[in-house]
């Protein structure tokens, strides 16, 4: 066991945020620890790197152990560069020049162009890489992360889930991202007072574990109506006057006493889920297109962000914006909500038309302003879809207490900025709903819920998120800007995924060096005109029939990925279309051989 936590306790204030917690983590465990926002989970990460005491209990390590630690926020230096900074890391012991060699060895692995650059002038996303890389240069035995894919575009998540895969360490990973944890975790915990322990664990993937919960969820409600009926029953019994006498009227009136206390707690616990109460108000216009881009370009700085974007926004459209961080995907949001004017192409917008903005910078918030004003700006009393409400009522479906209302919007967590952003929008009438980033910080519950009202939108939606579930649940079409100019259309992410896949480069080890590159094999040798031996022609006599077969396999893959009972289940969903890319596969190669056999024949 790298790592045990006995009997953990730990108060935010006056809030409980976790009690008696008891649990490990074992060498080479890939963890996925989730809960809503408040649960604990970022205080429980900090304990376990020892920045924060618990309140009560005790952490037990490895003789040894070394841990590392990703926080949610990274600090460095802005004058220093990022060779600087990851050579710093490195264990002093080393000497001085292999310590230089190694972190040059390890931004090359994360695919840093320019180790010279100072911290001060890159993007969020090569932030967080630089802030993983920083740990990784100590070589943990464990590697805590706290929401490590915010601010990550596509290509860092696949390069951070390769990281993790290749790696000898184990890892315990705070994430809210679905996907992320699919493709990682071989072990969910989740934080709540839902659960008898304070937390549920199960080993397997995300998927698994949302199987699990509902069962165990399921059998507690069940549970909780048992000892209903039985405290009835208790209850008219003690109602009858029972003599308190006798010793077994006693053992019957505390039993009935342990079971009303049981049924208090599991209430408790079944009502301790909750999530926000998300509605979008869409406008209800009945103009078939809302926005139409044809044959778009922009430039920027000299630079050329993307040229012949064709695209329309009708009602009920979802589409998702793709790209690398720089790709564009901002700019073509100014363009469509008209701040800006396109290089080129033509944008047609409705007459009158509203569209609602999700800004991922939260730039709409007014820090120093309380949470009563950011959710009701003219008073304590607002109106939703016509009807009054008070500021309170309005709070608590977004899952806010009353006693926070007077806290300024600086003091709430990101989750909770979140939240204020998404009720604030929620009483604006929409055409187009612009989310930028919509998901970071927000904890799975409210995820599932934003999810299910955008899918019921009656208006158009652009989404931009680096979350691959949300995408890939919700999305009707995908636009993808190539970070060079370029800008190609998609029916799904699998494609897009599909489209790339031949472009991934290596996965990385877990500790990097620098290897010799491959040797240039030499040129194949033509095979025209070289005579069929006999297992070749009647390889050839019956190769029609053999793509025919495969092409029967490959059209009853494709119907079943599009089975709506298939979709709507991730696991089945992504076997499906890992069968359907393998049965395309095979089709191409079979072509490709009969175009080869029947060279070879003449």
């Amino acid at each position: 066991m790298l790592l045990t936590a006995r009997n953990l306790s730990k108060h935010y204030g006056p809030r409980l945020l976790f009690s008696n917690i008891t649990l490990g983590l074992e060498e080479g465990e890939r963890v996925g620890l989730i809960g809503a926002n408040g649960s604990g989970k970022s205080t429980l990460l900090r304990v376990f790197a020892g920045i924060e005491p618990p309140d009560e209990g005790e952490l037990i390590a490895r003789r040894g152990l070394r841990v590392a630690y990703v926080p949610q926020e990274d600090v460095f230096h802005p004058a220093q560069t990022c060779h600087e900074i990851i050579t710093d890391a490195v264990d002093e012991h080393v000497d001085e020049h292999d310590r230089e060699v190694r972190a040059y060895q390890l931004l090359d692995r994360a695919n840093f162009v320019d180790p010279s650059a100072e911290a001060g002038s890159l993007s969020g996303g090569w932030r967080k890489r630089l802030a993983i890389v920083r740990q990784m240069a100590r070589e943990p035995d464990l590697m805590l992360m706290d929401e490590p894919t915010n601010h990550l575009d596509l290509e860092g998540i696949e390069w951070l889930e390769d990281l993790i895969d290749a790696g000898k360490f184990a890892t315990l990973i705070v994430s809210h991202d679905r996907r992320f944890l699919e493709e990682t975790a071989t072990r969910i915990i989740e934080l709540s007072r839902a659960y008898p322990d304070g937390f549920l664990s199960h080993d397997g993937a995300y998927s698994a574990f949302v199987e699990k919960r509902e069962e165990f969820m399921a059998a507690q409600q069940g549970r909780q109506q048992a000892l209903a009926s039985g405290v009835r029953r208790e209850i008219e019994w003690l109602r009858r006057g029972a003599k308190a006498r006798t010793t077994k009227a006693k053992g019957r009136i505390d039993r009935a006493h342990e079971m009303m206390a049981d049924l208090a707690d599991i209430k408790t616990r079944n009502t301790a889920q909750g999530s926000a109460k998300i509605d979008f108000n869409a406008s209800q216009r009945q103009t078939k297109k809302l926005v139409r881009l044809e044959n778009v370009a922009k430039a920027m700085g000299g630079r050329e962000l993307f040229h012949d974007v064709t695209v329309t926004l009708s009602p009920k459209t979802k589409l998702g914006l793709l790209g690398p961080n720089g790709s564009g995907k901002s700019t073509l949001i100014k363009l469509i909500r008209g701040t800006l004017q396109p290089d080129s192409g033509t944008i047609v917008r409705a007459d009158a038309l509203k569209i609602v903005v999700f800004d991922q910078h939260r730039e709409q918030l007014d820090p120093d302003q309380p949470l009563r004003r950011a959710l009701s700006p003219n008073g304590d009393s607002l109106v939703v879809r016509g009807q009054p409400m008070h500021v309170t009522g309005w709070a608590r479906r977004f899952l806010f207490r009353g006693e926070q209302l007077d806290l300024p919007v600086s003091e709430l967590s990101g989750g909770e900025q979140a939240r204020v952003l998404i009720a604030r929008l929620m009483l604006q009438e929409a055409d187009v709903l612009v989310l930028d980033e919509p998901t970071n910080d927000l904890d799975i519950p409210t995820l599932d819920v934003l999810e299910s009202s955008l899918e019921e939108f009656a208006g158009a939606v652009l989404l931009v998120t680096h979350d691959r579930y949300l995408l890939d649940r919700l999305s009707t079409e995908l636009l993808a800007l190539d970070g060079e100019g370029g800008a190609s259309m998609f029916a799904s992410l699998d494609q897009w995924e599909r489209s790339r896949s031949s472009d991934k480069p290596a996965k990385p080890t877990a500790l990097p060096s620098k290897s010799p590159p491959a040797p240039t094999p030499p040129p194949a040798k033509p095979i025209a005109g070289k005579k069929l031996n006999w297992k070749d022609r009647r390889e050839l006599e019956t190769i029609e029939a053999t793509i025919q077969a495969a092409e029967g396999r490959l059209a009853a893959l494709q119907a079943e990925s599009t089975d709506p009972t298939v979709v709507a289940d991730f696991k089945k969903s992504r076997d499906a279309f890992a069968a359907l890319g393998a049965a395309q596969a095979e089709v191409d190669r079979l072509y490709a051989r009969w175009a080869e056999l029947e060279k070879q024949s003449l």
